[in-house]
């Protein structure tokens, strides 16, 4: 059998945990998974068990849990349609819920699935609903959430409900015209109401001969008659007749839907019972949540580790935490000390967090707490005598442990709540420890607490046992609830007696009664006890040092990971920016040198021109990317505000590279640079201030020579000359022109037939110096010449 024995769930209270999971159920069917939980002992259901509740946990924590609605048991439906009954509209409706519900959560977890989320058993749940999603849409569309046909059940329910509609709305305006009208003042009261069916008007009882129809029912008194009116009496039949239909096609409808259920009742029976395994891991999930409790780790040693354990049926504000542990370095667990310390509250703990963890329950206990496996858990608690046998509170406790051991192997737990108590104190100490060899023989896991001082030296002595107490308080004479393992509790008769107010005289002849081996075995303890607190503080001062070591070490290196991954990025966006930038600088230089081909070409001479040079210079110049750094760097950006230019100065203007003298500020940030024989606007942040060469060069002067030395004229005659000749002329003059600084020049080409005309107007658009021309005034050529003006 793989269930563990059941009288271990009543002596812990198990099925009081089980009533505080109930409370987060929604379904039927998930109050039913729970009402079967028990906790088992096979290893590989158990890990099912709290992977699946580690994974409702992860999705309460990432999206607020699995969409599980009130969802209703549909087994006796099921059953009713598979003998052939029909299902009305509710039961309907919660089929339809159930379909719905299926659909959502296979949503639901898609999305996970789609973000990649791992989980141990969601996806397996998920696979084995089924959508069936043209039977949902068809129960959608006929019911509604109340169970109710809707109007687009059949093309035939809704002309019924139609004329149902007219029906009653012209029953409605002839009884309002009687009781809005003349004949008001025959009525009792002037409403309209309904009658077996059938709508009436309240009508005196002297007055019942004045409309005549049909009397329904009368008040308690008789004074008032419920008459359905003559007038109204056929329409009232046609209604009926319609309602009629309705409810007959409304059970045709109803017939038609179970029969389609039946084909897949067993998938819909599967996805009401996968969606109640849902719900009862949403109620697992939010268990966790209100105890901060946590999925153990099974250990494969059954070593127990359960840290900082509550007991899950204590108020959580103020239930003491505990480390328990029992299995690796010992078996056997001996808690002594005085009554109300909590000896036994530790043993329910151990035992209840253990069937939990059996049972796939979380528990309420630290991060990173192992449980173990037991094939059975056995417990002896509690003093009250066995009435229907006529058992002392000692026979009946040792009637269990008889029972106890003849049951119990290397892979059992058993809890002793004051072992041997109820007898001869001597003889009762004696009987423990035969009790406890005998469970240390069959290698059992024993945790047990007692008042006899024999079994503290018991857990000295013993291999695989350790002593624990109970601390109490001597100061406040009160339990702290907290567990020491390692340390025997020892009697706090004599402190607490002084501190009542007992005697100093009689506190000491107590003790010179009392034997020196139980003195001893009390300042031995009490040694110990200082021992154990020095070691706690000095080990709690490690901790927190480690701890913050830990943290430290873990900053550390998310920060370096950071860095070097930022690092990584920015290198590899800095060599795709420049390759960008080298392709960008060859593809520019090329179009460059292009176009000085092509200049050089149609100009017929071999050297191109001086400001066609500075022109591609200064292109090429602007290849050069900026750089960033250099604008952020606080140094320069200083010098460059100290820098202060005037008229006069020699400077390099940086996008031509060339020296130039500065003639006048033209605007906030601009100044005029005289470069050479050309004059242009330049940004000051263009500008560099430099030294002026020694000896310093005269200042140039505009001269109207061309570069031969010849006077240039502002006119220019094309007239007789040859298209291709006169367009070459041209470019060479308006070149010469600029040079001597002509603002404006006129161009004759003539009138003829217009060829000239137009070459030398097309090629003026495309000129990159003209600013703008138009034919000559009417006593200067008209339109056989142009006048040109220059930017």
């Amino acid at each position: 059998m793989n269930e563990l024995n059941k009288d271990i769930l009543t002596t812990l209270e198990f099925n009081q945990v089980k009533s505080q999971i109930v409370q987060h159920l929604v379904t039927d069917q998930g109050k039913e998974e729970l009402q079967r939980l028990v906790p088992v002992k096979d290893k590989l259901v158990i890990t099912s068990y709290l992977e699946e509740t580690d994974d409702a946990m992860k999705v309460l924590r990432l999206r607020g849990g699995i969409p599980i609605p009130k969802v209703e048991n549909i087994q006796p439906h099921m059953k009713r349609i598979e003998i052939g009954a029909d299902l009305n509209g509710v039961e309907l409706a919660q089929i339809s819920r159930v379909l719905s519900t299926a659909a959502e959560v296979d949503r639901f977890l898609a999305e996970f699935k789609e973000d990649e989320t791992q989980f141990y058993r969601l996806y397996d749940w998920q696979e084995q609903l089924t959508a069936l999603p043209v039977l949902r849409k068809r129960l959608k569309a006929a019911i509604d959430e109340d169970g109710r046909v809707t109007d687009d059940a059949s093309a035939e329910i809704k002309n019924i409900r139609r004329n149902i509609a007219r029906s009653e709305q012209s029953i409605r305006e002839n009884l309002d015209g009687i009781i809005h009208g003349k004949q008001a003042r025959y009525l009792s009261d002037a409403l309209v109401t309904m009658r077996n069916e059938r709508y009436v008007i309240p009508v005196r009882q002297e007055n019942r001969n004045v409309f005549g129809g049909v009397v329904h029912d009368q008040s308690s008194s008789g004074q008032t008659l419920f008459i359905e009116p003559g007038q109204v009496v056929e329409l009232n039949n046609r209604l009926r007749q319609y309602q009629i239909a309705e409810r007959d096609e409304v059970a045709r409808i109803l017939a038609e839907l179970s029969a389609e259920l039946v084909p897949s009742r067993k998938e819909i029976l599967h996805n009401a019972y996968v969606i109640g395994k849902f719900d009862f891991m949403n109620a697992k999930a939010r268990f966790a949540k209100d105890l901060k409790a946590v999925v153990p780790v099974i250990n494969q040693e059954n070593h127990v580790y359960f840290k900082e354990a509550r007991h899950p049926l204590l108020d959580q504000s103020k239930v003491v935490a505990n480390d328990i542990m029992i299995g690796e370095d010992y078996q056997a667990v001996v808690i002594t000390g005085p009554n109300t310390g909590g000896k036994t509250i530790t043993l329910k703990t151990l035992g209840l967090l253990q069937l939990m963890g059996q049972a796939g329950l979380p528990i309420p206990a630290g991060e990173d707490s192992q449980m173990g496996i037991f094939n059975e858990v056995f417990a002896d608690i509690g003093d009250e005598q066995s009435i229907e046998q006529n058992l002392s509170t000692f026979s009946s406790h040792m009637t269990t442990i008889v029972e106890v051991l003849e049951k119990v192997d290397e892979n059992s737990l058993v809890l002793f709540d004051e072992l041997g108590a109820g007898t001869d104190p001597q003889e009762g100490a004696a009987l423990a420890i035969a009790i406890l060899d005998d469970l240390a023989a069959k290698q059992a896991y024993v945790m047990a607490t007692t008042h006899y001082p024999e079994l503290k030296v018991y857990g000295y002595n013993r291999p695989k046992t350790v002593n624990a107490s109970v601390e109490f308080d001597v100061d406040t004479l009160r339990p702290t609830y907290k567990l020491l393992i390692g340390v025997p509790g020892r009697s706090n008769a004599f402190e607490i007696s002084r501190r009542l107010g007992l005697r100093s005289t009689l506190i000491d002849s107590a003790k010179q009664i009392m034997d020196g081996e139980s003195q001893d075995l009390n300042e031995m303890i009490t040694d110990l006890e200082n021992r154990r607190k020095m070691a706690e503080t000095e080990y709690l001062e490690l901790r927190h040092y480690v701890s913050e070591s830990e943290q430290l070490h873990k900053e550390l290196q998310e920060a370096y990971q950071y860095f070097y991954e930022e690092r990584e990025n920015e290198l590899a966006k800095a060599r795709n920016k420049a390759n960008d930038i080298v392709e960008q600088a060859k593809d520019k230089s090329d179009e460059i040198i292009s176009n000085l081909r092509k200049m050089q070409q149609q100009s017929g001479q071999k050297n191109v021109k001086e400001n066609e040079l500075i022109q591609a210079k200064s292109e090429l110049n602007q290849l050069q990317q900026p750089e960033d750094h250099l604008k952020k760097n606080k140094v320069l950006q200083k010098a460059k505000k100290e820098k202060q230019f005037k008229a006069g100065d020699e400077v390099l203007v940086i996008p031509y590279n060339q020296r130039g003298d500065l003639l006048d500020k033209v605007g906030k940030n601009k100044w005029q640079v005289q470069l050479g024989i050309l004059k242009m606007d330049v940004d000051e942040e263009d500008l560099q201030a430099v030294a002026p060469k020694e000896p310093e060069t005269p200042k140039r002067h505009v001269s109207t020579l061309n570069s031969t030395g010849s006077h240039v004229s502002s006119q220019l005659d094309l007239r007789g000359k040859h298209y291709e000749d006169a367009l070459n002329e041209l470019d060479q003059y308006l070149d010469a022109a600029i040079l001597a600084g002509y603002p404006q020049v006129t161009i004759v080409h003539g009138k003829g037939t217009g060829a000239l005309r137009k070459g030398v107007l097309d090629y003026l658009k495309n000129h990159r110096s003209v600013k703008s021309f138009e034919f000559a005034p009417a006593n200067q050529g008209g339109n056989g010449a142009t006048e040109v003006k220059f930017k």
